[in-house]
């Protein structure tokens, strides 16, 4: 049997994609499996990953819709079960689906916007449950697929090879960092499509976390980010004043992630990065503001969510809709009045638990 995961939709809903992953190798041990992705980090992700075949790498955002029209095409009459990863309630991603052309074409009913965006092209569905983690969510759709049935479900899968763990501790070393030494991870980025750049909590607040974390903790506070979000993380540098604060640059995602394990702590956005630290069993400091923590709360690792709990929370649901915000008093109040000593707190219950 031939199936091929469409994980199109970013690199945090690649990993909340892995224990159903896992649970389809488990119900199809002979199976093989194809994961077709459009960012070079699921890629990355994806490859180290023992359940896999093949990651099949196409960049949609930047080839033609003939070139892409072509390329999917020759896929059709490969596969025998097609799945799209939960969440992805684009039409685009439906119709490649759909024209993928395996018998079994699995996919979430989505209670929003459904018809609009040819989720009715996909002949394998299950409908969307607001209560339920992305993760179970997929599970659930693997067990529509095969019947089967899952009670325990797996933590995130991030798989770290030896000369990833050796360019952790060169990083580490490089920078005079010791292992013994507190390290604290920040991620102050996320998502900048579709208005998404307003889930962030304000790079000033980051800066006096980390300067609690120095004060009182004697900490080293490394802020990680991919490329686009350099000036980000030298702002937080530039904020905080103080030699213990390091802006991370790596060459992959993989390599990013390897350095991450080495935090004591990791405080982050509603982000990708948040589900890369939840894959390495980090312990979590979530910042939620107007996304609903049932759907993307850190799966399976010990956590905090940091929220103000305002009676308009959560307000965003998957959409193609940009995010907006219906407040009249402070625009997307719930990050940005969310306290630096409300996060502090939370993250000194983690630091202290289990020692």
């Amino acid at each position: 049997m031939k199936i091929l995961v469409i994980a199109l939709s970013g690199i945090g809903d690649a990993l909340m994609f892995t224990p159903a992953l896992a649970a389809l190798k488990k119900i199809y041990p002979g199976s093989e499996i194809d994961c077709l992705v459009m960012y070079k980090g699921v890629s990355d992700i994806y490859k180290n990953l023992e359940e896999i075949s093949e990651v099949i790498y196409w960049d949609f955002l930047n080839r033609s819709k003939i070139e892409s029209l072509s390329f999917v095409m020759g896929l059709r009459g490969k596969y025998d079960i097609s799945i799209n990863v939960y969440p992805s309630n684009r039409k685009e991603y439906n119709l490649i689906n759909f024209l993928i052309g395996a018998r079994k074409r699995a996919a979430v009913k989505y209670l929003r916007k459904d018809f609009m965006n040819l989720g009715f092209l996909n002949n394998v569905r299950i409908e969307e449950n607001d209560s339920l983690h992305n993760v179970e969510e997929n599970i659930k759709l693997i067990e529509k697929i095969s019947g089967g049935r899952f009670d325990n479900i797996e933590g995130l899968i991030l798989n770290l090879t030896d000369d990833d763990k050796k360019y952790a501790q060169n990083f580490l070393r490089e920078h005079n960092i010791g292992e013994d030494e507190t390290i604290i991870g920040f991620h102050p980025g996320c998502s900048t499509l579709k208005n998404h750049a307003n889930r962030r909590w304000s790079p000033e607040k980051f800066a006096r976390l980390a300067k609690e974390f120095i004060d009182k903790r004697k900490a080293r506070v490394l802020i990680f980010g991919g490329p686009e979000e350099r000036g980000l993380k030298e702002e937080i540098v530039k904020h905080a004043g103080a030699s213990n604060v390091l802006a991370v640059e790596t060459d992959s995602l993989i390599h990013t992630a390897a350095v991450m394990q080495k935090c004591n702590l990791f405080v982050t956005n509603d982000s990708s990065l948040m589900h890369v630290a939840s894959a390495l069993k980090l312990k979590v400091v979530a910042l939620i503001g107007p996304t609903n923590p049932n759907y993307i709360r850190p799966w399976k690792t010990v956590h905090r969510i940091a929220s103000i709990g305002l009676e308009c929370s959560p307000c965003f649901y998957y959409s193609p809709k940009p995010l907006t915000c219906g407040r009249k008093d402070v625009k997307f109040k719930c990050i940005k009045e969310l306290p630096v000593e409300l996060v502090y707190q939370l993250s000194e219950e983690l630091l202290d638990q289990g020692k």
